[in-house]
């Protein structure tokens, strides 16, 4: 185990209006209030979205299972931000339900609020935590 100890920094409160791409607005508000890492807690509803819901297999690289959020869910999660380079990376998992059927998934690419989404981030301040892509798994891991 690797870890470092920081402190709570600028906690912002963002509303996401309908038709809003969720991850890219995380991204650009990130960038615009120059946060380098934070937790996030997400909640709300999604009218559309891709979640991988685990590997195919236990193997490294993985295989992603992709789903689609072909409708509106409600969504409730949590993510973390830390920057691969100059680009703020999104990492968020949640569970998105509709009716009586519920999903647990990373959401990936494309993602779009319904109605309404709350973001609470709180930014994480005094540590040096990234994301470095790893040739091995395929994705961009947390380096500590």
């Amino acid at each position: 185990m690797k870890y470092q100890i920081g402190k709570a920094g600028r906690i912002v409160v963002a509303k996401f209006g309908d038709r809003e791409e969720i991850l890219k607005s995380i991204s650009e508000l990130v960038k615009k209030e120059d946060i380098e890492n934070a937790i996030f807690f997400l909640l709300g509803g999604i009218r559309e979205g891709r979640i991988v819901v685990g590997p195919e297999r236990d193997e490294i690289p993985p295989i992603p299972i992709l789903r689609e959020l072909k409708e509106s869910h409600e969504v409730l999660g949590i993510g973390t931000i830390f920057w691969e380079g100059d680009v703020p990376k999104v990492h968020f998992h949640g569970a998105f339900g509709k009716r009586d059927i519920v999903k647990v998934g990373c959401l990936r690419d494309i993602s779009e609020t319904f109605l309404i989404l709350e973001v609470i981030i709180i930014e994480i301040e005094g540590i040096s935590a990234q994301r470095r892509f790893d040739s091995n798994s395929g994705l961009s891991l947390l380096e500590i």
